[in-house]
C-alpha cells in the first residue's frame, strides 16, 4: 500500500512516521509513504499557496492550483475513473474517521491525503479532485497533518504482516468483528475475545500485586471460560460508562444483553 501526502509542511512528518509499527512496515516494504510539498508547485517567487476567499471573511484559504498540479504530477486518474486509488481531503467538514472507515479504505492500493490548512481549501478541490472528505474528530486542528498521520498509522495496522500478531488488529477496540482461532481437539478455548465494536477489556501484567493493588483473581486462575466472560463483562461495563453510543451500533448476543442488565442493575 502506498500513501501520498500533500502538505505545505513536509518536515512535519519526519517524526510521527519514523517510529514503531509504521517505521517497521516501511522498512519491510509493506507500505510506502510519499511526502509532497505543495510549495514546489507554485509559480511565484513567494511560493504562495493561499489567498483571501471571494466574498470576504476571516483568514486565508489554500489555493487550488498547487493541489491540482501536485496531484497531476502523481498521475492519479481523474475523479470518477479511479480504480485502486483514492483521494482524501482532510477537513473538519468531512466524514468522521472510524475503524470501519479505515477498513473500507483498505480496498485501495494507493491513498492520497490532502492536508488542509488555514480556514480551509478551495471548494473546487473537494468537488473535482477528492473522492471523500474525512475528519479525525469533532474538533478543529491547525491543519490536516496530524490527521494524515493518524490515518496512516491506523491503516498500517491493518496491512497484513505489519503487526507481530495478525489477530491483534481484529481483537482491539472498535473492530466490528473478530477472528475465531482454530483449536485442536482437547485444546482449551482462547481467553481473548473480539471487540465486536466495543471498547477493549482491561489488561494487567506482572507483578500480580503492586503497591497493594491486586490483579483480579479470575485472570490468574487458568479458567479460560471464566476469563473470557470476565473480559467481555468488563468491556461492556467500560463501553457503557465511557462510550454508551457504541452500544447502539453493535450486535449484542443474548449473553451480552444479560451481562449488560446485570451491570446496569449494579450501577443503580
Amino acid at each position: 500500500m502506498k500513501f501520498e501526502i500533500l502538505t505545505i509542511f513536509p518536515d512535519f512528518f519526519r517524526g510521527p512516521l519514523d517510529y514503531g509499527i509504521v517505521r517497521r512496515a516501511r522498512d519491510a516494504g509493506l507500505i510506502e509513504i510519499g511526502i509532497h510539498d505543495l510549495r514546489a508547485f507554485t509559480h511565484d517567487r513567494h511560493r504562495t499557496v493561499d489567498d483571501r476567499p471571494f466574498g470576504g471573511g476571516e483568514g486565508m484559504v489554500l489555493k487550488p492550483e498547487p493541489i491540482f498540479e501536485c496531484l497531476e504530477s502523481l498521475k492519479i486518474a481523474p475523479q470518477g475513473a479511479r480504480t485502486g486509488e483514492s483521494v482524501v481531503l482532510l477537513s473538519p467538514q468531512g466524514q468522521l474517521f472510524t475503524q470501519a472507515v479505515a477498513q473500507q479504505m483498505m480496498t485501495h492500493e494507493r491513498i492520497v491525503l490532502i492536508c488542509g490548512r488555514y480556514e480551509g481549501v478551495d471548494e473546487r478541490v473537494s468537488e473535482h479532485l477528492a473522492d471523500r472528505e474525512i475528519s479525525v474528530g469533532d474538533f478543529v486542528l491547525s491543519g490536516g497533518e496530524l490527521g494524515a498521520a493518524i490515518i496512516v498509522d491506523t491503516m498500517t495496522r491493518l496491512v497484513p504482516g505489519a503487526l507481530g500478531n495478525a489477530a491483534s488488529s481484529q481483537l482491539e477496540s472498535f473492530t466490528a468483528a473478530g477472528v475465531v482461532e482454530p483449536r485442536l481437539p482437547g485444546e482449551p478455548p482462547s481467553s481473548t475475545c473480539a471487540s465486536g465494536g466495543l471498547l477493549d477489556y482491561p489488561h494487567y501484567t506482572r507483578p500480580a500485586e503492586f503497591r497493594g493493588m491486586q490483579v483480579p483473581e479470575v485472570l490468574v486462575n487458568g479458567n479460560h471460560d471464566e476469563i473470557r466472560r470476565w473480559r467481555r463483562r468488563s468491556a461492556l461495563r467500560k463501553t457503557l460508562r465511557n462510550r454508551p453510543d457504541l452500544l447502539r451500533g453493535v450486535q449484542l448476543s443474548q449473553e451480552d444483553r444479560k451481562l449488560l442488565a446485570e451491570i446496569e442493575k449494579e450501577s443503580c
